[in-house]
């Protein structure tokens, strides 16, 4: 991180969360932001879904809810984006403040509750023209719909034709009653309508779920189950928890998902026990709690076939995702592995005691 982007960042922490924010997000736009192209090298270049990445770090969905810095974005450094969520209406989401920071835990807790400017808006924005990595978009429900399934398959139907991917998200913790659609009989569900959706357009799309990190075991394994069934070409781990172990912050007790640090241990042992019940049948893609390269590396040894990061940034600035991507091409060399795919769940054992 330079001299300018570490005084920027300290100038953002002095604000309200939301609004720095949103401040990041303008000056992304204005051009004021770490640019240095495709991170990439041989090791680290890597083949999901499909789809080709220049190196397996990339951003979460929540970031840039409205896909409103792409371009910055796309030559930041990472190996591809996730936009989102999007519901088919706009909506304000859950009354302000609803992101807080724990600084002294290198976490947020936020509750937006999807705000976003609605598929027409972002359909918009993803059909302009444009090189690079791949961009997805996070799939989502509005709160007050009669029928939360079907609004998944209205946002893939009006966006994917703009889309290199579409996450089906029913983890969020912050529309009351999503996460019910992580049981099998509800998920087998809604996956068959969106599957249904992408199987009539014209280009095929493909579609990953992402799933919560508070699941018991019996649950999970259901998940996948249903996740296998339905052909998910593949599966995030994790969204925010709810839990609240060992939080130091003052704002520990915020109502709304945790990410950022305290995250990574239990979410890389649902990816370490999904990478089981999958066994090896669909990508993982790992989040929560990846601050560095030893991180990411974590992730994938544990299963993951990529990763994605967001909270870490608040603190670390986007000169971290370089950093990241070419600290994980130095530890994969380290270890003998000459592609990042060769690494994909060497160390999943460690996580499953």
């Amino acid at each position: 991180m330079n001299a300018i982007e570490r005084f920027g960042l300290a100038a953002l922490r002095r604000l309200d969360p939301e609004t720095a924010h949103g401040f990041a997000l303008r000056a992304l736009r204005a051009g004021f932001a770490p640019s240095p192209g495709p991170v990439t090298s041989d090791r680290l270049k890597t083949t999901i879904a499909g789809l080709v990445l220049p190196n397996p770090v990339g951003l979460a969905a929540g970031f840039d809810k409205n896909a409103e810095a792409l371009v910055p974005l796309s030559s930041a450094g990472f190996g591809f984006l996730e936009v989102g969520a999007t519901t088919p209406r706009p909506q304000p989401g859950n009354p302000r403040p609803r992101l807080f920071r724990l600084s002294e835990d290198r976490a947020a807790i936020n509750r937006f509750g999807f705000n976003n400017d609605g598929m027409e808006v972002m359909a918009q924005r993803l059909s302009v023209p444009r090189d690079g990595i791949p961009v997805g978009l996070n799939l989502g429900a509005n709160k007050d719909s009669d029928d939360r399934a079907a609004d998944f398959a209205r946002v893939l139907t009006r966006c994917a034709p703009y889309a290199d991917f579409a996450t089906v998200n029913v983890s969020s913790p912050n529309t009351e009653r999503l996460r019910d659609l992580q049981g099998a009989a509800a998920l087998s569900a809604l996956l068959a309508g969106v599957m249904e959706a992408r199987d009539a357009l014209e280009r095929r799309v493909p579609v990953f779920l992402k799933i919560a990190p508070d699941l018991s075991a019996d649950e999970l394994e259901d998940l996948a189950e249903v996740a296998l069934a339905q052909k998910v070409d593949a599966i995030i781990a994790t969204n925010t928890t709810l839990s609240r172990d060992g939080l130091r912050s003052a704002h520990s007790d915020e109502k709304g998902g945790l990410s950022g640090a305290p995250l990574f241990d239990p979410s890389t042992r649902v990816l370490a026990r999904l990478s089981v019940l999958t066994e090896g049948r669909v990508p993982l893609i790992g989040v929560g709690g990846v601050g560095s390269a030893a991180q990411a590396y974590g992730k994938i040894r544990a299963g993951a076939a990529a990763v994605q990061l967001y909270t870490a940034l608040v603190y670390g600035g986007l000169a971290l995702v370089g950093d990241i991507a070419r600290g994980l091409d130095d530890l994969l060399a380290r270890d003998g592995f000459a592609n990042v795919a060769d690494a994909v769940g060497t160390g999943r054992d460690d996580w499953l005691a």
